[in-house]
């Protein structure tokens, strides 16, 4: 007699819901993007002021996911939720992009942990390429135990990390302002001109970036018709203030004109708080943040094609999980891809085109919230979005406006983006029959 296939555990609370939600948000990001907002918006108070509107429009864009996930509580984040809406096609091609973008974040995120690792002054005789291998080969051992072990890791490591955010708003806080004179080439306005705003706009966006890492675990999360919600919304919330807290500081110590294009405004500050340790402590702090966020990626990647695989869209070995819940040939998977983009240095071309995967995979559960709504109305929703339909609508405009001016700003990225993203649908059309007989639904 055959044994039954292991599913996941659900061994994951609140507390960790909420560490993935924060944990994958808060990186180097906010380290650099005051800097290139500076650019765009040199006003202290209309700052802030955008910094608070990204988190409220991130919160919105939210709601659609929320509902749809409290309803499908099933791992994989937006697949099962397209797949439920549209089809296994669509399904498909919405868990591609989710996977596609955590992998080129995990190749990417541990070369940056490589140059960090040189900044601080250590391991200067070991190439970049093999410190970045030794991120990726850390992390998926730490999945590799189980998802306890995995989720404990994670809930530390994001309590540390905004711990020490807020202890480093604290000393900014402390210090006494810096008073720049104004140089003539900055500019004098509130907004310094439509590209660079728009700039600003982008990178502010991006920094949010990461608050759907709940939805993921909703076959592992106590609760998740309520925990993931709770976790995703108050994730967000506390990001936004954090980010706020953090402008705040940075605009305290100097003002916008010291730090407009710094790639670094957060060390910029540092070092009048800090004096000449202030490279040391930030870089430290960008270390720990790139590598809690990289304790992420095969977790996320691994529920995807574990999800996806069950469903008779990927490979039936795919969704096998060990005795401890890790479904760990999915880990293999995003970890040899990690490897190889780390390694060729590749990742560069894919952080290029890869964020209008990340948006596309919001627009398209977004479209689902919407489709549910009529198609199944009767469905039990746990959470359910107010505002409906122009709420959705409204995000989902904003979404697909986000992806037409990435592509208006690079087509040649946009295009190859489209590339990447739609080639493999027609793989799978080729074996998604193979594939359902092999996992036993067709």
């Amino acid at each position: 007699m055959t044994e039954a296939p292991r599913s996941l555990l659900r061994v994951l609370g609140l507390v960790f819901a909420l560490a993935a939600v924060v944990g994958s948000v808060i990186g180097a990001g906010i380290m650099r993007a005051p800097g290139v907002v500076a650019l765009g918006i040199t006003s202290p108070v209309l700052t802030l002021l955008a910094w608070g509107l990204g988190g409220l429009l991130t919160l919105l864009t939210a709601m659609p996911l929320v509902e749809a996930g409290s309803a499908i509580p099933f791992a994989g984040g937006h697949y099962p939720i397209a797949a439920r809406a549209f089809g296994p096609t669509a399904g498909f091609f919405t868990g591609w992009i989710a996977w596609l973008q955590n992998a080129g974040a995990g190749g990417f995120i541990s070369a940056v942990f490589a140059e960090y690792v040189h900044r601080l002054g250590f391991l200067h005789g070991v190439p970049n390429g093999l410190l970045a291998a030794g991120l990726i080969l850390t992390v998926a051992a730490i999945n590799w135990t189980g998802t306890r072990i995995t989720g404990a890791s994670q809930s530390v490591a994001s309590a540390l990390k905004g711990l020490a955010f807020m202890v480093l708003v604290a000393i900014l806080f402390a210090t006494p302002r810096v008073y720049v004179a104004t140089s003539p080439h900055h500019a004098v306005a509130a907004i310094a001109g439509s590209g660079a705003l728009i700039m600003a706009v982008r990178v502010i966006y991006q920094t949010y970036s990461g608050w759907d890492a709940a939805i993921y675990f909703s076959e592992e999360v106590d609760r998740p018709d309520r925990n993931v919600a709770r976790a995703t919304f108050l994730g967000i919330g506390f990001v936004t203030l954090l980010y706020l807290m953090i402008n705040a500081a940075v605009l305290h110590a100097l003002p916008p004109s010291a730090f407009a294009g710094s790639p670094l405004a957060v060390g910029e500050a540092a070092k009048v708080a800090l004096g000449p340790i202030a490279d040391t402590v930030i870089t430290a702090l960008g270390l720990f943040s790139l590598a809690a966020i990289a304790n992420l990626q095969p977790m996320i990647g691994a529920r995807i094609t574990y999800r996806m695989a069950r469903d008779g869209v990927l490979p039936p070995f795919l969704g096998r999980v060990a005795p401890g819940g890790t479904p760990r040939w999915g880990v293999a998977l995003m970890v040899a891809v990690a490897l190889t983009l780390a390694a060729t240095g590749s990742y560069e071309s894919i952080v290029r085109i890869f964020a209008p995967w990340s948006i596309g995979a919001i627009l398209m559960v977004t479209l689902s919230a919407i489709r549910l709504r009529f198609t199944e109305p009767d469905l039990p929703r746990p959470w359910r979005m107010p505002l409906f339909p122009w709420l959705p609508i409204g995000v989902a405009v904003m979404q697909a406006a986000l992806v037409a001016l990435m592509v208006w700003d690079d087509p040649a990225a946009g295009a190859l983006s489209a590339l990447v993203a739609l080639a493999p649908v027609a793989v799978y059309r080729l074996f998604a029959a193979r594939w359902r007989r092999e996992a036993g639904l067709a």
